[in-house]
């Protein structure tokens, strides 16, 4: 669109120049007429005359005069091409255009807009234009200075690039991700990466300037270039690194400029060539990040500690200036002696106290308090935190010292068999719950602990929580004191008598009681018992006699099948209970049925031994006694029946309806023998 516009606005301004030339033209054209109408009226008529006029007024030439003047007028114009570049000169000048001769057979037309980087047009000057098209429908020759120059300018562009050339641009403005630079009139890129060695981070600070660049790279397709200032900076470091490198030694002392600061450390500029400087070589002092002691665009001296000339590193120590503190560290500061410091660094076995910098001591958990209680200490300490310590150890050579915090005050353990004799009652508070047992602080960093399974007679607890919570106060008994591990045992439930001796004969084997299933798991259930003593029953002993088996808070009577004083443990089972008094049910009936057939049996004998002596009386007692014996077996022949209507009742108590089997059995054989 916009070369349709440029193209639309030459041809007007051609029409408008060519219109003032033809005026031009005519009028001076006719005043030559007028003038040599005057000079013919002065003349006589025949002196002007030219006989070789003929009728149309018309002159004719030889021929090879024709040819030669054709050839002299064709001499007189160039060929052109389109997209071509030419030399023009400047023959004609308006308010909007600029009248170009490139020696075809018509001028051209460009807008003075296209020459404001001249500073003055003057006609007869030359310069470089485009061809757009040498005759476009209107048969005008189109002209274009700002192709030239962008062509000339990307010509240019190239063979610095192919050439490895520097070029010379002005920056123009900024853009996003850097800036723009005017190079031979065309514009290029220049990434702000490649603005300086160092981060730049301040764009608008260099717009307007005029530098040197390296074209890094061109797209011939769209006709773009990127350039670079970093990539001139750095050929003249490589070359000055390269002389610092071969003259640097370790142990040599340098002056530079901190350029960056990271997590790990600083980079220092040694004047062409960068150094690093790590964090653990910047202080003899603990530090957690280098700006705590340098800051960018610092100058400081640092020692070159290594270097590799392959991969073009340099190794730097600030620290090396000063003398190690632990070789100046003040004669006075031995063992037992008091000091002050900070805490630089927390571990889970202590934490270092920093006395002086570079000088650092451990103070171990076990030397922060007399107690035995476990002291955790991330949750003791604090970063910064100043601490007063006696010197326990030191050693200069190893570097090495260790500190105590409770030794600042006297030892509480001297008193402690006086204090706390064994047997002896006291309130403590509870200070930590472990699996195993409860921590109790009976004074300033005096304390014991209490097992669990000395929590309670009757009792038994997976875990201390169950019955107590840190913060409570306990009533404890002193069991044990051991000076030289310096602990001491403590007890809960010894402040009771033990109720086992009793409950020996409350509770002895074969006993039934009441009792309900308070907790229960894989392996069995835990019943609380009379008196709050709880006992254990297997799965297999909770068995109930419809074949299930019993819940949670179900009340069942239970019957004491092991009892354990030295273990403090009774053992249970619901199934044996009521499975022994099946038995004794099925006993009963079998005792029942044996006394009532031996009665048959004695009365049969009875009868047999008087049967000599039978009278007629007698004989109506046998009578009664055959008729009693028959009844007896009808009875026994509808047993059966009465069974097979109650199967369920029979096959839970197959040993009753043996027993009356048995019994049949025996009436039965009285009869035969009867």
């Amino acid at each position: 669109m916009t070369n349709e516009n440029e193209n639309q606005e030459l041809e007007n301004s051609t029409e408008q120049v060519t219109e003032e030339v033809t005026t031009s033209t005519a009028e001076a054209s006719a005043e030559a007429n007028k003038s040599e109408e005057n000079e013919q009226a002065e003349k006589p008529a025949f002196d002007d005359f030219d006989w070789d006029v003929d009728k149309r007024n018309r002159v004719s030439y030889p021929n090879e005069k024709v040819s030669v003047m054709e050839q002299e007028y064709e001499g007189t114009f160039r060929s052109l091409q389109d997209d071509e570049i030419v030399t023009a000169t400047i023959v004609g000048l308006t308010d909007s255009d600029v009248v170009l001769n490139v020696g075809y057979k018509s001028d051209g037309l460009v807008s003075r807009t296209e020459f404001r980087d001249m500073d003055e047009l003057k006609t007869g000057m030359e310069v470089d234009v485009y061809v757009v098209s040498k005759e476009d429908t209107k048969g005008h020759l189109i002209l274009s200075r700002k192709n030239a120059k962008m062509m000339m300018a990307w010509d240019k562009i190239v063979d610095a690039y192919e050439n490895e050339t520097v070029v010379t641009g002005n920056i123009v403005s900024k853009t996003k991700g850097g800036l723009i630079v005017e190079v031979f009139g065309l514009e290029t890129f220049l990434p702000g990466s490649q603005i300086d060695v160092k981060q730049i981070t301040d764009y608008d600070a260099y717009v307007g300037k005029k530098m040197e660049f390296k074209v890094v790279k061109i797209n011939k397709a769209i006709k773009n270039a990127v350039v670079s200032h970093k990539a001139l900076i750095e050929s003249d470091i490589e070359s000055q690194r390269q002389e610092i490198i071969s003259k640097l030694e370790k142990g040599q002392v340098l002056e530079g400029i901190i350029k960056n600061i990271t997590d790990f450390g600083a980079f220092i500029d040694l004047g062409g060539v960068d150094g690093l400087l790590y964090i653990t070589d910047i202080s003899w002092g603990r530090i957690n990040h280098p700006s705590e002691v340098l800051e960018l665009n610092q100058k400081i001296n640092v020692v070159v500690l290594d270097f590799d000339d392959n991969k073009k590193r340099i190794s730097l120590g600030l620290k090396q200036l000063a003398p190690h503190p632990w070789d100046v560290l003040n004669e006075k500061i031995k063992e037992g002696s008091k000091v002050t410091g900070k805490i630089v660094n927390i571990e889970d076995y202590g934490a270092f106290l920093e006395i002086e910098p570079g000088i650092e001591g451990l103070i171990h958990v076990s030397e922060v308090s007399w107690s035995n209680q476990p002291i955790n200490s991330k949750d003791f300490f604090k970063l910064n935190e100043n601490y007063e310590a006696i010197v326990v150890t030191i050693d200069r050579e190893d570097h090495k010292m260790s500190l105590s915090l409770k030794q600042l005050t006297p030892d509480p353990w001297s008193e402690v068999p006086q204090k706390y004799p064994l047997g002896s009652r006291h309130s403590g508070l509870v200070k930590n719950l472990t699996p195993y047992g409860v921590f109790v602080e009976l004074d300033e960093n005096i304390g014991g602990m209490v097992h669990v399974s000395d929590l309670s007679w009757v009792k038994r607890f997976n875990h201390p929580s169950e019955y107590t919570k840190v913060g409570e106060n306990l009533e404890v008994v002193v069991l044990e004191i051991d000076d030289e591990n310096r602990k001491i045992s403590l007890g809960h439930k010894q402040i009771e008598e033990d109720p086992w001796d009793t409950f020996e004969s409350v509770f002895p084997v074969g006993s039934e009681h009441e009792a309900t299933i308070i907790k229960k798991d894989d392996k069995g259930g835990v019943v609380s018992l009379p008196y709050g003593v709880e006992g254990y029953a297997p799965n297999r002993h909770l068995v109930k006699e419809d074949g299930t088996s019993a819940q949670l808070e179900e009340t069942l009577v239970f019957k004491v099948i092991e009892f354990d004083r030295n273990d403090k443990r009774i053992l249970v089972s619901h199934t044996r209970f009521h499975n022994d008094k099946l038995e004794d049910e099925r006993k009963e009936k079998r005792e029942r049925a044996k006394s009532d057939t031996k009665k048959s049996k004695t009365a049969l004998k009875n009868v047999q031994k008087n049967i000599e002596r039978t009278t007629l009386g007698e004989l109506d007692v046998l009578s009664q006694l055959k008729e009693k014996m028959e009844a007896d077996a009808e009875a026994e022949a509808e047993k059966p029946v009465k069974a097979k209507k109650s199967t369920k009742r029979s096959e839970e108590a197959p040993e009753d309806n043996a027993a009356e089997d048995n019994s049949s059995d025996t009436e039965e054989g009285t009869d035969t023998e009867s």
